[in-house]
């Protein structure tokens, strides 16, 4: 028998400690990253699992007017478990459901990390969800370029961008650092964001915090030209499996240096070198059309030229 309780506090230890040895789970996930947020800002309600006093499984998410979603305040969210048997996944959502029938919840969302994110691909929760009457809400596309050792990394870009990439080399001289001169970096990312009319996910204060609470899952590459800052890339690296690429920014006036194209080149370059097994290099999303599955075409297809191919990121959706 499972049982699904409500997380308190002193579960937080315990937590962590099953996110970071499950199949599935991500920085996203941690209660370490979830804390992050200011006190108050999300209603959080997340879930444990127990089996034989032990967490089984864990959930988190916040629960607004009968509606349990997750993520909220995350990237990714949704049940995260260990390389689990399909008897075992059936017995986890009908926990769940039976949970929520219990506790008037009247409607699940849950948008898991992509299959790339598991240690051991398996889909068992995913049929489990849908054979017990979850639906897909939503699908996001994404892209990730797999790492593997079939070819050199310059050689699997576009013939265009391997030309770029080489000109950074030797005819404009940029060099790229690994620093957390965070400074330098938000301040352009936020002219980036507003020629788009949106603002960036996190502030800068958020960064900064983050860095100083999980070091060693966020690296900053900056570009510069002489000692002027002219892109970046800011990574995160939710688990051993993948490396997240979470902003890109340029300075428009070096665009012809082709910023971009080196700074992508390093950062696959250095998650190869790291033992990671994708990039994530994120949604491809038109944020202005009214229907928000609207692929963006330009940005899908500049992604293809580093050898990028579609992952999706489903939402699973459940009236009770």
């Amino acid at each position: 028998m499972i049982e699904v309780i409500k997380y308190t506090e002193e579960w937080n230890e315990k937590w962590d400690d099953f996110v970071h040895s499950s199949n599935n789970g991500t920085m996203f996930h941690l209660q370490k990253f979830l804390e992050y947020h200011v006190p108050g800002k999300f209603q959080f309600n997340h879930l444990l699992f127990i089996k034989k006093k032990k967490i089984f499984a864990v959930l988190p998410g916040s629960l607004i007017d009968g509606v349990f979603e997750s993520p909220i305040g995350a990237s990714y969210g949704s049940i995260v478990t260990k390389d689990i048997k399909f008897f075992e996944a059936m017995e986890i959502v009908s926990s769940l459901l039976e949970y929520g029938r219990k506790n008037r919840i009247r409607e699940f969302l849950l948008t898991p990390a992509p299959m790339i994110y598991e240690k051991y691909q398996n889909q068992n929760l995913d049929f489990a969800m849908l054979w017990q009457g979850f639906n897909f809400q939503l699908h996001y596309i994404s892209s990730a370029i797999k790492l593997h050792d079939e070819k050199e990394i310059l050689e699997r870009f576009s013939p265009t961008v391997r030309r770029n990439i080489r000109k950074t080399f030797n005819d404009f001289k940029l060099r790229v650092e690994v620093n957390d001169k965070y400074d330098e970096f938000y301040p352009i990312l936020v002219e980036n964001k507003a020629r788009h009319g949106v603002k960036p996910t996190h502030s800068y204060e958020d960064l900064i915090k983050l860095k100083k609470l999980l070091p060693n899952r966020l690296k900053l590459f900056m570009v510069y030209h002489e000692e002027e800052p002219i892109g970046g890339s800011l990574m995160f690296y939710p688990n051993r499996q993948v490396a997240l690429c979470f902003y890109n920014m340029l300075k428009y006036e070096y665009s012809d240096y082709k910023p971009i194209h080196r700074v992508m080149y390093e950062v696959v370059k250095d998650a190869k070198e790291n033992g990671y097994q994708y990039v994530d290099i994120g949604v491809s999303q038109d944020t202005k059309a009214v229907n928000p599955m609207t692929p963006s075409m330009s940005l899908i297809e500049f992604k293809e030229k580093f050898d990028a191919k579609t992952i999706m990121r489903n939402t699973f959706h459940i009236k009770l």
